[in-house]
């Protein structure tokens, strides 16, 4: 086990990513270990951000534009792959985009052009707010709201389309969508209106339905969505470069897939409204209805004359986070090993179970040897019922896990592993959601050990899903602000080896 003074040189070698910082960390970092956690976090944060990812898949050379990333696709699995796209063949270069990311994309790429002595000639970008983000000459930064959409994240929606319709057969639109997109890029067909989309979409996120299923419904309710914005822009030429929040990169999935074939129909759509019996607006139903008696067009499905020249790049996903928070606990002699990029289910089941794969590893060196650091991604999820605490996925996991280790064998209590009965913190577990913001909290998530929390509130916490103020309270909440990505929860598991191994 590293021992000492956690803020000395050592370990604990301070904030990896100077972009990524974590409010009161000398605070937060109580053992060497708490260090190496967050280490590990802000390293996975900052990999996954435009400014680090859009450098590395796009280049303008010799007036050549090159892409590089994964096209992934229902049943095709994922491939990499590479588009180049000759600058001078085109009258314009056009930016649309959408996403918490996607001014921070936009950036980037202006950035990429600006390198090979080109230009970007106009673009509108959708984002949940712009003044917070970086500006992009001749693009526009408008507002969209995130769940739910608003009147103005409409018209700011509407906006991107009129620009892709107004895309010529020689121009070269490129798309840029990450997480939150498919709210963000709210533009309701006819005869929906705003109000009705909002009732919707609230209804939609309530029913428990599985994204699938929501995406369904929104595609067919939407201008832009489920390939709708690519048919707009055809004949232009269109690449789509997703930063992605979904597991498994589903390209028709990543921000409802505006510019990728739609596999759902306006009969499963409308059959989604029937199984979980909601209640929408008339003109909901009425589209719908209309749609699965052919009366209205599908969505373009693979082989639409929409597909002719489009294609859509994957630059970045949880597994870049991983993999840069694998080779951040390898720098500081940890044994890093990746238990799973999509995990999901409640968060408080995962970090039960993150903790005792945590423990096995302290105490009999399995699955991997102490010093380690055990991580993951994907997307966990509380399921409210009539409780109405505070709190997002990232500090309940922590929460649960903080429990977990104090109830487990390193716990405090008779025979426990520690000295005396004392628990034992060589256990840290720290989980944060990668855009900074952990449902409806100003925290990103939460970080604990085996003393970090009392049992009994813990569990009185956890059951009212009230884990924010828990962690809040024993100073373990994680606080990033807006981090200018999002690629899904990261969690770093520090495992100390025992004194004297």
């Amino acid at each position: 086990m590293n021992d000492g003074d956690p803020t000395a040189d050592g370990p604990d070698r301070g904030d990896p990513a100077p972009d990524v910082t974590f409010r009161d960390r000398e605070r937060l970092v109580r053992t060497p270990a708490h260090g190496v956690a967050l280490d590990c976090l802000a390293a996975g944060i900052a990999a996954a951000r435009p400014d680090r990812l859009i450098p590395g898949a796009a280049s303008v050379r010799d007036g050549i534009l090159r892409i590089e990333g994964a096209e992934t696709g229902r049943g095709v699995g994922s491939a990499d792959g590479v588009g180049e796209y000759d600058l001078d063949d085109y009258d314009r270069v056009l930016l649309i985009g959408a996403g918490k990311a996607s001014a921070e994309v936009a950036a980037a790429l202006a950035g990429v052009f600006e390198d090979g002595d080109y230009g970007i000639a106009e673009g509108v970008v959708v984002t949940e707010d712009p003044e917070t983000g970086p500006s992009t000459p001749g693009v526009e930064i408008l507002p969209g709201d995130h769940p739910v959409p608003s009147d103005a994240g409409v018209e700011s929606a509407r906006r991107a389309l009129d620009l892709a319709e107004r895309a010529g057969a020689d121009d070269l639109v490129i798309v840029a969508v990450t997480g939150g997109g498919s709210a963000l890029l709210a533009a309701p067909a006819d005869p929906i209106s705003p109000d009705d989309l909002r009732d919707l979409t609230e209804a939609l996120l309530a029913c428990g339905a599985s994204i699938d299923e929501i995406n369904a419904v929104r595609k067919h309710c939407s201008a832009v969505k489920g390939g709708r914005l690519a048919r707009a822009a055809a004949p232009a030429t269109v690449a789509t470069l997703a930063v992605s929040d979904v597991i498994g990169d589903p390209l028709d999935v990543i921000a409802s897939g505006p510019t990728v074939p739609d596999p759902s129909t306006y009969g499963e759509a409308l059959a989604v409204l029937d199984r979980y019996d909601l209640d929408v607006p008339d003109s909901v139903r009425e589209r719908l209805s209309a749609g699965a008696a052919g009366d209205l067009a599908e969505t373009p499905t693979a082989g639409d004359p929409a597909f002719d020249r489009t294609r859509a790049f994957v630059v970045g996903n949880g597994r870049t986070a991983l993999d840069a928070a694998a080779d951040a606990a390898a720098e500081r002699g940890y044994e890093p090993l990746t238990l799973a990029a999509g995990v999901r289910g409640e968060a408080r089941a995962a970090g039960t179970a993150h903790a005792a794969i945590a423990e096995e590893c302290a105490v009999r060196g399995s699955p991997v040897e102490p010093p380690a650091v055990l991580l993951s991604g994907g997307e966990t999820t509380v399921t409210l019922g009539g409780a109405d605490g505070t709190g997002g996925p990232n500090a309940e996991f922590a929460a649960s896990a903080g429990l977990a280790l104090a109830e487990g064998p390193l716990g405090e209590r008779e025979g426990a592993a520690g000295d005396g009965g004392e628990a034992d913190p060589r256990i840290v577990v720290a989980a944060a959601d990668t855009d900074g913001i952990d449902g409806p909290t100003d925290a990103a998530g939460g970080i604990a050990d085996a003393t970090t929390l009392d049992p009994d509130a813990a569990r009185d916490a956890l059951d009212r899903h009230d884990a924010y103020p828990l962690l809040d309270e024993a100073d373990a909440l994680l606080r990033t602000g807006p981090t200018g990505t999002n690629v899904n929860d990261l969690r770093a598991v520090v495992v100390e080896a025992a004194d004297g191994e």
